[in-house]
Formats: structure tokens, sequence, C-alpha cells
């Protein structure tokens, strides 16, 4: 049996009450969702982070940067090999389990910062993958596409497509380049539904359209909820916090859902 804090306590039943009354939820997850599943927290490329500079020398930003890819794909697509073998190998844990089953509880829809693809393979149909996803590889010139398990199966420094012979990239958002024109209408239509319940999942919530939905939510009645350890961007904005890992928490709110 789990076991909490009279504060963790207190903030899952009132979580769950909100849930239990709910029809459309929205989760925003962040690294520290993908972190339970053992991915190193790199500040690099869409919900992973990197502390150090590149064993180029050159910082992240600019190495994992959409002009550093124009000029020299080698050098981008050498940190992301980087990046997709440290996380190769893990997989979603049961939280990514618990809010895919939502699906047939709630009109939910998962917005994620992270690249893994973890929601997806947990089996999230309504999914907003804002950063993009790493395991998806598009060409630059023509509309090619494939998804692969792991890079080990790209030969060459600089990939190249079968189809055309131009350069192949993951299909994420690097440094300095927008972000993707579907999934902003993805979110602006969540958005004009109004969420009942906003769910803040492991994400320290820096970027703007990450926060605005915890904020939204209030002008519309709304509740929201933040999952995690430690102190965010929104900790004071939010109406409840749950201070522990996002796992153990789903998993809570998920069984008490089930007994009400």
């Amino acid at each position: 049996m789990t076991e909490w804090t009279e504060a963790q306590q207190d903030a899952v039943d009132k979580a769950a009450a909100w849930l239990a009354c709910a029809r459309r939820v929205l989760a925003i997850t962040g690294a520290g969702m993908s972190a339970e599943s053992g991915l190193p927290t790199y500040r690099g490329v869409g919900g992973l982070y990197e502390e150090a500079d590149g064993e180029d020398g050159l910082p992240v930003e600019v190495a994992l940067s959409g002009e550093r890819f124009a000029a020299e794909p080698w050098r981008t697509w050498r940190h992301l090999r980087q990046i997709e073998s440290a996380c190769r190998g893990a997989r979603p844990h049961a939280g990514h389990h618990v809010l895919a089953a939502w699906q047939d509880r709630f009109e939910l829809t998962v917005l994620t910062q992270n690249i893994d693809g973890f929601h997806g393979a947990a089996g999230s149909r309504q999914l907003i993958e804002m950063h993009g996803n790493m395991h998806r590889l598009v060409c630059t010139v023509c509309a090619w596409s494939q998804t692969v398990d792991h890079y080990g199966e790209l030969a060459d420094d600089s990939p190249c497509c079968p189809d055309c012979a131009a350069v192949i990239r993951p299909a994420v958002v690097l440094f300095g380049e927008m972000l993707p024109t579907a999934a902003l209408e993805q979110y602006d239509q969540v958005m004009a539904s109004r969420p009942d319940v906003v769910l803040s999942i492991g994400t320290t919530s820096v970027f703007p359209y990450i926060a605005a939905p915890v904020h939204w939510c209030r002008q519309w009645g709304g509740r929201s909820i933040e999952i995690n350890p430690s102190r965010t961007e929104v900790s004071d904005a939010v109406d409840v916090c749950i201070r522990a890992p996002a796992a153990k928490v789903l998993q809570a709110l998920d069984a008490a859902l089930t007994a009400g």
C-alpha cells in the first residue's frame, strides 16, 4: 500500500474528486515524466536537457540548432545520436499507461514536450507532441518519412533519403525553429474546448505555451493540478500541488477513481 504524508494524501484526495467530476482533461507532461523511465535529463531537444557542452565544444543550443543543421548536418546528427543512444532501451512506465487508459474515462488529450514517443507507445491517441518525435525521420526535401526504433539502423554520419538523396532528420524541433503548425492547431482546439481539469506533470513550465493552460483554465472555472516533486513556474497558480513522482501519483489517482 502506498504511504503518503498527510499533505500528499489531502492533495491526492482533492485531485481525485475533481477528476471524478471531469469530462475533458488536458495532461501536460515534461522531462520529469520521462526521467522515471530512466532517461537522462538533457537540456537539449524537446524535453531532453544537457548541462555540459558537446564533445566538439559547441554549446548544445548551437549544435542542436536548425541553423547549424542546415550548415553542418553531420555535427547535429552527432549530438542527436548521443541523445538517442542514451535513451535506447527505456520504456513507458506505469504513469504513461494510466494516462492512456484514461482515454476510456475522459475526453483526454496529452500535450507533451518530450520527444521519446513514450505516450504513443503506451497507447495515447489524442496526443500533441509539441516538440516532435525522435523516432520519426523525415526528408528535408521530399515527402519521405519513416519510423525507426533506434539510430543504429542509420549508417552514415549525415543519413540521406532513399528516394531523393537529400539529408534526412528526426521530426523534432531544433533550437531556433518554429513549433509545428499541426501541433499548434491541435493545441488551439483543445484550449477552445475548455478542459475541466489541467494536469501539469513533471514539467518546470518555463515555456509560455506550457504554463498558459494552467492560468487560462481558471477563467472558465476549471481546476489545475501539479504533479512534481519540486516547485515550478506554475506552483503558485495551480489549485493543488502533489509533491511526488508522476507514476506514483497517477497510479494513486487511478486507484481512487476506480474505487469511487
